[in-house]
């Protein structure tokens, strides 16, 4: 019999690249995913495969699935600002009473569970790089508390359910990540950068452009997040590439990538925005043997040759309207 994984948030960025891996890897892979914030087209590679499943459905309801789970890897979420800014409720939900589900099943289920944090639960960090014994410098009730809190609330359960119940559970504490399957219009830097930059608008900084980004190309996250699952280890990780950049340097990349004339233009800095962002990835070096391989040169370059093979009403294409419940 295949292993069998659940991977909530299937149709969105990582979850698709997720569902490629562990059927690459021979398991059988039941995906999961309201479509609120992803994309069936991410995963309609797929739906032809003997050994892929997909259910529409709310992980932040009861979760019922059929048979053995040997894995769960929980990536349902809003993760960009302009999502969980439009939809907090929703957000809180699925960092909340989705993760709570995803636990139940897998203690349920006798599964292992992977659950994605993110670097926002170090806030706009008072300790550079950011490791993990760093406990965060988060505002609760800024704009940006609905995902911070959430994803925080998400690591205290998983941590309880793990000393309390038992399950086995893994945390990875994500870091910028960019690649194909990315939205063009989500609001973070690189898919903006480049859809104005295609879309020859000039192309905005917020800030200064001072504030720094460490970004991380698609296939290393999801090797990191591999890895991680089949480790051992319990508490949270960090997985990203600590090779740091100001964001006025990385819009000068974007523009240089893409031969454009346009001109980077500046605005207002948002709310509560992390001024610096580099992980600490000691940790994953020594347990997981993990560190990045691709270079953001060469993952640059595959993302741009992604975006410029989508239909050009992708370029205009306005950001979903959400109904916040």
């Amino acid at each position: 019999m295949k292993k069998r994984v659940l991977i909530t948030g299937a149709a969105g960025f990582l979850g698709s690249h997720l569902c490629d891996r562990f059927l690459k890897e021979g398991f059988h892979v039941v995906g999961m995913d309201n479509l609120i914030t992803g994309d069936l087209k991410n995963i309609e590679h797929l739906f032809k495969l003997e050994d892929f499943e997909f259910y529409h459905h709310d992980v932040s309801k009861f979760i019922h699935v059929s048979g053995e789970l040997d894995y769960i890897l929980h990536f349902a979420s809003p993760a960009s600002p302009i999502d969980y800014l439009k939809i907090p409720i929703q957000t809180l939900k699925v960092g909340s009473l989705g993760t709570h589900n995803c636990l139940g099943l897998a203690k349920d289920k006798k599964a292992r569970i992977l659950v994605a944090s993110t670097s926002e639960v170090y806030g706009d960090p008072l300790v550079h790089p950011q490791t993990e014994e760093y406990w965060g410098n988060v505002n609760p009730v800024g704009p940006r508390g609905v995902y911070d809190e959430a994803k925080r609330f998400q690591e205290a359960i998983t941590m309880a359910y793990h000393t309390f119940h038992g399950v086995e559970t893994r945390i990875i504490r994500i870091f910028n990540t960019y690649g194909p399957r990315m939205r063009l219009n989500d609001g973070r830097a690189l898919p903006a950068f480049i859809g104005q930059a295609l879309r020859g608008e000039n192309m905005t900084v917020f800030g200064d452009g001072s504030q720094t980004r460490s970004f991380c190309y698609v296939d290393d996250l999801v090797e990191g997040i591999y890895r991680l699952l089949m480790s051992d280890y319990a508490s949270p990780v960090n997985i990203g590439n600590p090779d740091e950049i100001t964001l006025k340097e990385f819009a000068e990349e974007v523009l240089k990538l893409t031969n454009s004339e346009v001109k980077i233009v500046y605005k207002a800095l948002p709310v509560d925005d992390p001024k610096q962002r580099r992980p600490d990835i000691s940790k994953a070096k020594e347990l997981l043997g993990w560190e990045p391989k691709v270079s953001r040169t060469e993952g640059l370059r595959i993302t741009y040759d992604y975006f410029k093979s989508l239909p050009k009403d992708e370029l205009y294409k306005e950001p979903k309207e959400f109904i916040s419940k």
